[in-house]
């Protein structure tokens, strides 16, 4: 049961993600992938006790690189405004 749970939200965490990017809610950053991140860790911790393991899979892939755009966007972020105080 706890598995199912999980599982069903990190599938509403997909939807709430995709329409909001899709309505212009919000952009394709941090938070986007925020929940993207968040949607397929949960989708995948779903999915486990099934052996699902082409979905399981995908989630993991799906997880993996919402992190590293994440850490990219940290990255960016940090290297952006060590440039800014360099220009002042």
């Amino acid at each position: 049961m706890f598995f199912d749970i999980v599982g069903w939200i990190g599938m509403v965490l997909v939807l709430i993600a995709y329409g909001l990017l899709s309505t212009n809610k919000i952009k394709n950053g941090f938070i986007y992938q925020l929940l993207n991140l968040l949607a397929g860790t949960f989708m995948a911790l779903g999915l486990y006790p099934k052996n699902a393991w082409f979905s399981f899979t995908l989630q993991i892939i799906w997880a993996i690189i919402a992190a590293y755009s994440i850490a990219k966007i940290i990255y960016n972020k940090k290297h952006g405004e060590k440039n800014e105080s360099r220009k002042n």
